[in-house]
């Protein structure tokens, strides 16, 4: 079966906080936060419904579709502006949708897991699905933390697929999950997320070169004949680490963590998208999807562009 990315969008909030910023709060420095993460400033405030409806509507306008195309909307999100309904049914309605629409949960991988659903689905009869990442992960931070206050940043990234009989953009996926994992990354309800950040820099590590290595496998390529790497924007070092063991050169991995940090689920969509406004990857070029997320999850893909 074939299935093609056919339109991007992405939103992100206009208030911007530097390192300079949380400095004059926070026993920080831009320097020890740029050194230690790679993050030199985020986006913070909207909601999650406000920028997944901007991020949506951009990406159905990119595919040339009309809303009444749209057969199926499935969400990404670790941070739903309520407990009950889910934030689907919101966008859906704010952006004039009157499909089906679901949520998806699967922390900073949840973008990938949302796609992997979105294909499933496709393979069941529906033609056009839209898939929204969307994070409001500022609501949940607890400022005079520094070690969560510096890394997390707010935004959506979403992305139509679309079933082609004729080829694929999509050539493999591999997803899992370790329950066992599950307190290393925590955000009880009324509360802040909290995080051994050395364990989860341990494991994540290991899941995403592990789950790189098989869904590469599974589309029988290697890491020479990517053109591109698309992490989820964690961590320089966790990037960094990962490349070096997939034997990646850093050169093709897609970096906006400086801009925008810890997006959780927005943050391949926005790398993506990124890489696909500067021209980095060209048709028939293969890009490395990958992330890992609190659970613990992962989730990896192999595209071959053809836009």
């Amino acid at each position: 079966m074939g299935v093609r990315f056919t339109g991007w969008g992405i939103a992100v909030p206009e208030r911007i906080v530097t390192n300079d910023e949380l400095s004059q709060t926070l026993d920080t420095s831009d320097e020890w936060i740029t050194e230690r993460t790679g993050i030199r400033q985020r986006h913070v405030g909207g909601s999650a419904m406000s920028l997944g409806i901007t991020a949506g509507l951009e990406a159905v306008k990119d595919a040339g579709l009309e809303l009444s195309d749209i057969d199926f909307l499935v969400v990404a999100t670790t941070t739903p502006d309520r407990l009950c309904p889910a934030t689907a049914p919101m966008i859906a309605n704010g952006m004039g949708l009157t499909c089906p629409a679901m949520d998806v949960n699967a922390a900073c991988s949840g973008f990938m897991y949302a796609v992997r659903t979105a294909y499933g689905l496709l393979e069941t009869g529906n033609k056009k699905i839209l898939v929204i990442g969307t994070e409001n992960l500022s609501r949940w931070v607890d400022w005079t933390d520094r070690n969560m206050a510096v890394l997390l940043g707010d935004g959506a990234g979403a992305a139509v697929l679309e079933y082609d009989p004729d080829g694929s953009d999509l050539l493999s996926f591999y997803l899992g999950a370790d329950g066992s994992a599950a307190d290393l990354l925590t955000c009880e309800h009324g509360g802040f997320f909290e995080m051994n950040g050395r364990e989860v820099f341990r494991r994540a590590v290991r899941v995403v070169v592990d789950s790189a290595e098989k869904a590469m496998a599974s589309a029988g390529i290697t890491s020479s004949d990517l053109s591109l790497m698309i992490p989820h924007q964690a961590n320089i070092r966790i990037i960094q680490a990962a490349a070096q063991r997939l034997d990646i050169d850093m050169d093709k991995a897609v970096i906006t963590l400086d801009r925008y940090g810890n997006t959780s689920s927005s943050s391949i969509p926005l790398a993506f998208y990124d890489a696909r406004s500067n021209g980095r990857i060209k048709p028939g070029e293969f890009a490395l999807m990958t992330g890992f997320g609190a659970g613990m999850t992962w989730a990896s893909a192999v595209v071959r562009w053809s836009r």
